[in-house]
């Protein structure tokens, strides 16, 4: 393990996404597991992010409203960065300042979403306790793989301590803004470890996956930013080629790295007890079938996956500010 990096604020931006926007419903998810990347307090997150291999420090800052944003950004990178140019040095800035608007979605428009089920029965409530609310996560591609092959099959508790183990022996511990995070390996950065030896780490079968995906990144097999552009039936299949990946992983992806409002298609057995009980009032030890929440959520278009999204997040800050008993039990089971 190396020793932690000190990294020096370098470059501030403001950015002023589409209204209505609510940043710590955006810029935090109280359904994301703690991680050892970041902190958030209200109006606050503390983000490392790795940007052409370079481990930087992000502190992300409400600066302005709801109905009038504006989100200051400050980078942390090590005092030797080696920026050969100026031109070099506003183009690695913000490319960067990009990736952060696209993962937070600081430009999508949710009028027409707004418009279309404002006054829904169901949804319209969400809507209003959640406004200016949009997905958002710091992940690439590569990173989200990592994280979704450490969530298959394990309880909460074990993805977690997981995740820190990997985080702790491969990733970078940074130092900015009084805060010591750590930062996610590269993209090949376990080329040199065996799979033995992330077996030994206590990880299982997912030692295969982990160790292949990042292999074929390593080679760049795959290029994250030609696939954006791509249809998303060519992403799903490029997607469903990887090894250890299956329909649940890629439908996630699809929403959260690609953006594909319009793709829900799976429900796995305990997302189908929250979700019977949060849209039909049934107790979680008898939940309706999957075709029937399917058939529920299918009225929203191409919406609906931006819908759940609403019901799902809101559900988890009602639980964050007054804990919610079902749903504790869920989450201990």
């Amino acid at each position: 393990m190396s020793k932690t990096i000190k990294l020096k604020l370098r470059k501030t931006f403001f950015l002023k996404p589409t209204a209505p926007f609510s940043f710590d419903k955006t810029i935090h998810k109280p359904d994301h597991f703690t991680s050892g990347d970041n902190i958030w307090q209200p109006g606050i997150r503390w983000q490392t992010w790795r940007w052409r291999g370079v481990p930087l420090g992000l502190k992300i800052e409400n600066s302005g409203s709801v109905n009038k944003p504006l989100v200051k950004i400050g980078i942390y990178t090590s005092p030797n960065l080696f920026l050969n140019s100026q031109e070099f040095k506003n183009r690695f800035f913000n490319d960067l300042i990009g990736e952060v608007s696209y993962f937070y979605n600081f430009n999508l428009d949710l009028k027409e979403f707004y418009r279309l089920f404002g006054k829904d029965r169901k949804l319209g409530p969400v809507i209003k306790r959640m406004r200016g609310m949009r997905p958002g996560q710091p992940s690439s591609l590569y990173e989200y793989l990592i994280v979704g092959i450490v969530l298959q099959n394990a309880s909460v508790r074990r993805s977690i301590n997981m995740f820190r183990t990997l985080l702790e022996n491969f990733g970078t511990q940074v130092k900015f803004g009084r805060k010591e995070l750590w930062c996610f390996w590269p993209p090949g950065g376990l080329k040199n470890v065996s799979e033995l030896k992330l077996r030994k780490l206590k990880l299982g079968y997912r030692a295969k996956s982990i160790k292949k995906i990042d292999d074929y990144f390593g080679k760049k097999l795959i290029n994250e930013f030609e696939l954006r552009e791509q249809p998303c039936e060519t992403q799903r299949r490029e997607l469903l080629a990887l090894y250890g990946v299956g329909p649940a992983t890629v439908w996630y992806i699809l929403f959260d790295v690609f953006h594909r409002w319009d793709v829900f298609d799976h429900i796995s057995p305990w997302e189908q007890k929250i979700y019977s009980k949060l849209w039909f009032g049934k107790e979680t030890t008898n939940p309706v079938s999957v075709d029937k929440l399917l058939r529920f959520i299918n009225k929203y278009g191409k919406y609906k996956h931006l819908a759940v999204h609403y019901f799902w997040e809101d559900l988890w800050w009602q639980h964050k500010e007054q804990q919610i008993d079902w749903l504790r039990k869920e989450i201990r089971a």
